[in-house]
């Protein structure tokens, strides 16, 4: 009777063994021990323990009417990436990415170069219309966007996400439509959270309009936790003389001291003198890095606006310009500080800014996220429109009211669908859905052969 129950539960043991195996698991992206992700405390960026600051350059070939993902052609990226090492850059920033491609390719090059990557969420087609906000943002826009993480969360060299570029400007008007720039910041932090990606600061690239400048740094860090962003950084072209003075570059600094959170120039070099970059050196030293952890240089290539430094011909043909020699001899003059830089270890959220002729915006409520994108952050948003899309400004499913504050935090129920590698790679278990039992098969047949051991003596 005893054999006969031992041959019973050994069928019933390998029997449930066999019904529940393994899944096979994706290869995981190339990953390198020596360039660790980006994170933030206090008001500055690290590299593991020791401060980073961006060293950089924009990167949009072709300009915005070029529909070009230049990180989604190989060979287009091979050839930039040299040009890049010859620069020194630690980062670049891309405008336009196509979420429907694949990336492997030129962000395990970029990475292999030690340059980290920023990307704009946006495209000229899913992007939010600044005079007509409310329209814009529906659930058709959030799923590009959403999409966009999934393609970049899982590279460690993606070093943030912005929400938008230059949507507020110096129309006293397109101040209303901040709000919901905040609101897609909020979205992007929860959608990272909820989708178990380790934390991809977020952010917004402000123009610098000095009728509206601090407002709007002060709303995109005002409220609950859920609502404020993870930097701010704006475009600044004031440096036109060489001098820290006369650029007003210490006014800035005085005026963003105690803000809190990250700040960096997701634009700087002013044209209308010799390009010689000497603002690096003011960016790198004791004046600047306790409130501002760097900047990228508009930009690299020659575009109709003569802001470029390299003239990019058929193939792999490069032209350098002047200011490429000057540009690169001047990240070499201004090396990474050394230490923490003077950096502020706590961070604290700003007061929110009343209502005035500068600034429309008349209450601390954000826009609920739209009805149809909450299903995003349960099971994903699923394959991008990439550069080729419908667009999404005149799109339905709108929102439909006003958020409570603190909705925004993530809810932690990331779908095991297209999120397990990135929770497995952030140490986190949230959300995975089947569970390998194999470990405990082996436990119960240790157990059932110790008790029938037992049993049979």
């Amino acid at each position: 009777m005893k054999s006969i129950s031992l041959m019973s539960a050994l069928a019933s043991i390998a029997s449930l063994s066999a019904a529940t195996p393994t899944p096979t698991e994706r290869e995981q992206p190339h990953k390198r021990a020596d360039l660790p992700a980006i994170t933030v405390s206090g008001n500055a960026f690290w590299k593991g323990k020791e401060r980073f600051y961006i060293r950089g350059i924009d990167y949009q070939p072709g300009g915005s009417s070029g529909m070009t993902d230049p990180l989604a052609d190989l060979d287009m990226c091979k050839r930039d990436v040299a040009e890049f090492k010859k620069l020194g850059v630690n980062t670049i920033r891309v405008y336009m990415v196509d979420n429907s491609k694949k990336h492997d390719d030129c962000m395990n090059l970029l990475a292999d170069a030690g340059i980290y990557v920023v990307i704009d969420a946006n495209t000229p087609l899913y992007s939010l219309n600044r005079y007509d906000p409310h329209q814009s943002y529906n659930d058709k826009y959030l799923q590009s966007v959403f999409a966009t993480i999934d393609a970049f969360a899982k590279y460690d060299n993606t070093l943030a996400f912005f929400s938008g570029n230059e949507v507020i400007n110096d129309v006293v008007n397109s101040t209303l439509a901040a709000k919901y720039v905040k609101a897609t910041t909020r979205d992007m932090r929860q959608y990272i959270g909820n989708r178990g990606y380790r934390k991809i600061p977020v952010g917004y690239s402000a123009a610098d309009v000095s009728q509206n400048r601090m407002q709007l740094a002060s709303y995109m860090n005002c409220g609950t936790d859920d609502e404020r962003s993870d930097f701010f950084a704006f475009n600044d072209y004031s440096w036109c003389s060489s001098n820290f003075v006369d650029s007003g570059w210490d006014q800035k600094v005085k005026m963003f001291t105690g803000y809190g959170i990250p700040i960096f120039l997701s634009e700087y070099g002013c044209i209308t003198h010799t390009r010689d970059f000497a603002e690096i050196g003011a960016l790198m030293s004791d004046k600047m890095t306790s409130v501002y952890s760097g900047g990228l240089m508009y930009e690299y290539a020659v575009e109709e606006n003569g802001y470029g430094i390299a003239k990019l011909g058929p193939g792999s043909k490069v032209e350098e310009k002047p200011e490429f020699a000057n540009f690169a001899k001047a990240m070499s003059k201004y090396p990474v500080p050394t230490g923490d830089g003077g950096f502020t270890s706590t961070t604290k959220a700003a007061a929110c800014p009343t209502k005035d002729s500068n600034w429309l915006v008349d209450s601390t409520l954000l826009p609920a996220i739209p009805d149809g994108a909450k299903k995003f952050m349960k099971d994903g948003a699923g394959t991008g429109p990439g550069l080729n899309g419908e667009g999404s400004q005149q799109a339905q499913g709108t929102s439909t009211g006003d958020a409570e504050p603190g909705s925004g935090s993530p809810t932690n129920t990331a779908s095991p669908s297209g999120s397990v590698e990135s929770q497995k790679k952030s140490g986190s278990t949230r959300g995975i859905g089947s569970v390998d039992k194999a470990p405990f098969v082996v436990t119960g047949l240790v157990m059932f052969f110790t008790l029938t051991g037992t049993l049979l003596l």
